[in-house]
């Protein structure tokens, strides 16, 4: 529990840093306009409530340690512990290193491709899917059940597939410095760049 507080209040300081001062995301306001008269409805079934289902996908491995209770301190536990760091370290320095790209003016409009992103487009999301991994690793050990992968597994797939990377590089096609910064850059796994 104390790896998910971490992470959350981590996390939530961030996105109150980045989005504080600026307006409603974009996004929220043309689905409003877009659903009329039925946006609180939609909004509570395809936001709230959806988004409410995949938190209880995902949280599994916690709430199977929570069920579990204390146990000895394993090496699973170690391993766990050792992959959550490295995610959240990731994450942490990631999302951290693109807030100062992107407050400096001269960098305006451009592609960050130093620090963690040189190796990887989205270290933030390979640090975030990572530390659900390492849960996963902290949740076996506990004792949970193996079908409680399907935390780790969505989180994955919604990252990599749906909202996560699909989506912010969609945003970017066409734009010459992105598609060679594709070219050259792992979408997700920190790997030396490509000559």
């Amino acid at each position: 529990m104390a790896l998910v507080i971490i992470w959350g209040m981590r996390l939530s300081l961030h996105v109150h840093l980045r989005n504080r001062g600026k307006p409603e995301d974009a996004r929220y306001r043309a689905w409003r306009q877009e659903w009329g008269k039925n946006a609180n409805v939609r909004a509570f079934l395809q936001v709230f409530l959806l988004q409410g289902l995949l938190l209880l996908v995902i949280s599994l491995p916690i709430t199977s340690v929570m069920i579990a209770g204390s146990s000895a301190f394993t090496l699973l536990d170690a391993a766990g512990l050792f992959i959550w760091t490295t995610g959240f370290l990731f994450e942490a320095i990631g999302d951290w290193q693109l807030l100062r790209f992107k407050k400096d003016p001269a960098q305006k409009g451009r592609i960050i491709k130093t620090g963690l992103w040189r190796y990887s487009r989205h270290p933030n999301y390979f640090g975030e899917v990572t530390l659900w991994w390492g849960i996963y690793l902290i949740a076996l050990s506990s004792g949970a059940s193996w079908p409680v992968i399907i935390g780790p597994v969505t989180i994955t797939f919604l990252i990599l597939k749906v909202s996560g990377i699909p989506m912010l590089e969609k945003k970017y096609e066409g734009n010459p410095e992105f598609e060679a910064y594709r070219r050259r850059t792992s979408a997700f796994f920190p790997l030396p760049p490509k000559a």
